[in-house]
């Protein structure tokens, strides 16, 4: 029986994710709602993706029995209400990154999803076979939008650090960066300590056109490079030996860049529901709520607050 469906905002990333879905056999995935704040918006969704049913309001999607898991796709700011409104009504969950805009917000949905016995997790990445590398790592980024920076821009280099790391926390964190007028980060750069005097180090601006590889170097094991776009990569090179991993062909324009991975997202989700697990191996709860602590650390050093911090 395929794995139903519903989508929460009808916006670009939500476009992208059903174009990715598209790409796996019908059998195994069906989107059978679009759940939008505006009917019209959610009708128009529906039918450009030939879903059967449009909501406007997300209460709706809530209350439908028939759904066994809603992808979060909203602005990232409303992650936290709204995936609360859906784990409280015992829905499983797929949230777009971030979690939350801080790092209680994230316990808070984690909390919930193990108090209502259901799934939960946050779009990774697929790369965990790297995972075993015990050398140094450094991660950096292209110049990125400016309304990416608050929490996405440093996840994406800090999710990959904890995979390289099996998710363990570091010993130490320093980090420094300088900030706008407006408060914004412009610029960061952290360095992470880890046992057996391993180090990874982190850099992303807004300002500086950054290459966007990340390396993992150390002394056993073969040198490695993922190939940029980081975030959403389709090319590893291991000892000079580039190994292409090409996505498919989407039947839609996409958004983003190599949006059609999301397909890896929604497998790992299937597969995990089958077994009848609460969490995913490739990006456990643990690792959100880690990765959310070492984010708030960082912002406390570099001096950055979101409106979220007070409420």
């Amino acid at each position: 029986m395929a794995t139903r469906w519903g989508l929460c905002g009808a916006g670009k990333i939500s476009h992208d994710f059903s174009v990715a879905i598209k790409t796996l056999p019908p059998g195994d995935h069906r989107i059978a709602v679009i759940a939008s704040r505006s009917i019209d918006r959610a009708k128009d969704f529906a039918q450009k993706h030939c879903i059967p049913k449009a909501y406007g309001s997300y209460e709706e999607l809530a209350n439908n029995p028939k759904i066994d898991i809603v992808y979060l796709g909203m602005l990232h700011t409303e992650h936290w209400r709204v995936g609360m409104l859906f784990l409280k009504a015992g829905k499983n969950v797929l949230c777009e990154k971030p979690f939350a805009m801080n790092s209680r917000k994230v316990k808070d949905l984690v909390a919930t999803a193990k108090k209502n016995h259901v799934f939960l997790m946050v779009v990774s990445f697929a790369l965990r076979t790297l995972a075993n590398s015990s050398g140094n790592l450094r991660v950096s980024f292209y110049n990125l939008p400016q309304h990416w920076v608050e929490e996405l821009c440093w996840m994406y280099c800090l999710q990959f650090v904890l995979m390289v790391f099996n998710g363990e926390r570091p010993e130490s964190i320093q980090a420094t960066g300088v900030l706008l007028d407006s408060g914004v980060d412009e610029s960061v750069v952290v360095t992470m300590k880890f046992s057996r005097k391993r180090m990874a180090l982190c850099a992303f601006s807004i300002a500086a056109r950054l290459p966007n590889d990340a390396v993992i170097a150390g002394t056993k094991g073969p040198l490695k490079y993922v190939l940029g776009p980081m975030h959403c990569p389709t090319k590893l090179v291991v000892n000079d030996k580039e190994t292409e991993y090409p996505l498919p062909e989407p039947c839609l324009p996409l958004n983003f860049t190599n949006s059609a991975g999301l397909r890896y997202e929604a497998g790992e989700v299937r597969q995990r529901l089958l077994k009848g697990l609460k969490e995913s191996k490739q990006m456990p709860l643990a690792d959100s709520v880690l990765l959310s602590e070492i984010m708030a650390e960082i912002r406390k050093q570099v001096g950055v607050v979101f409106n979220q911090d007070s409420q």
